[in-house]
């Protein structure tokens, strides 16, 4: 477009706008391609060790805690299974007690008193029923008695409170009891309180179930029977 400038009376040209460029951008070329690969295969590698080495710690945590609830299931069973065994043992400590009331009185009676008054001889028979009715009712929550007379001494079981010589019996023998001891289900209630002999044979050590038989020669060939290479049966022709 042109105009006419008045001071000098010639047309003045306005700069044409410039036209926007229709050019497409320009591409990488392979140069900066190939500059550009090896960073980014770099930093995969490095995510994926990460990633690897996360994931590996995630499944030790997972391992480690599985065993350890497992852990906490089987001892939260035993715990109450034993509960369940031994959930009367202060009860029965003091239970035990009466029963060696019942044995002492027993004891403390003469045979020859008790033949002679028929009435204390009904008595008599009345505390033992009522001993063995007390002894049943143990049984039948796991409470056994240990009457370890004739035995070999056990420490895990028996306490000793004197020795004896009594050359009759093996030494270690278990001669005499005081008091009954008492067990529940696998455990120790109450340990028996004996006297054990000494001085006697040493009881015979166990020997092993079956020994090695000794081995047999084998037999003669028997006659006719020639092994050796090239032998023969009978005198040749």
């Amino acid at each position: 477009m042109t105009t006419v400038n008045p001071s000098e009376g010639k047309p003045a040209t306005q700069p044409e706008a410039a036209a926007p460029s229709t050019s497409a951008p320009e591409k990488p070329g392979p140069d900066d391609t190939a500059a550009a690969a090896p960073v980014d295969a770099a930093a995969l590698a490095h995510a994926f060790e990460s990633l690897k080495a996360e994931n590996a710690d995630l499944k030790d945590r997972l391992l480690r805690a599985h065993a350890e609830m497992e852990n906490i299931r089987k001892r939260t069973e035993r715990e109450k299974s034993e509960a369940h065994k031994y959930a009367v043992t202060r009860l029965a400590k003091d239970i035990v007690g009466v029963s060696d009331n019942f044995q002492r009185a027993l004891e403390s009676v003469p045979a020859e008193a008790i033949d002679q008054a028929p009435a204390l001889k009904s008595l008599i028979e009345g505390v033992a029923m009522t001993e063995r009715e007390l002894l049943n009712a143990l049984e039948r929550h796991g409470i056994r008695r240990i009457d370890p007379k004739g035995q070999p001494f056990n420490p895990h079981q028996h306490q000793a409170v004197m020795e004896q010589p009594d050359p009759s019996v093996p030494a270690g023998t278990v001669t005499q009891v005081f008091q009954f001891g008492y067990m529940i289900e696998d455990r120790v209630l109450r340990p028996a309180m004996v006297v054990v002999a000494k001085g006697g044979a040493r009881p015979a050590q166990p020997t092993e179930a079956a020994t090695e038989t000794e081995s047999v020669s084998p037999s003669a060939p028997p006659a006719g029977n020639d092994d050796t290479p090239g032998g023969s049966t009978g005198p040749q022709s």
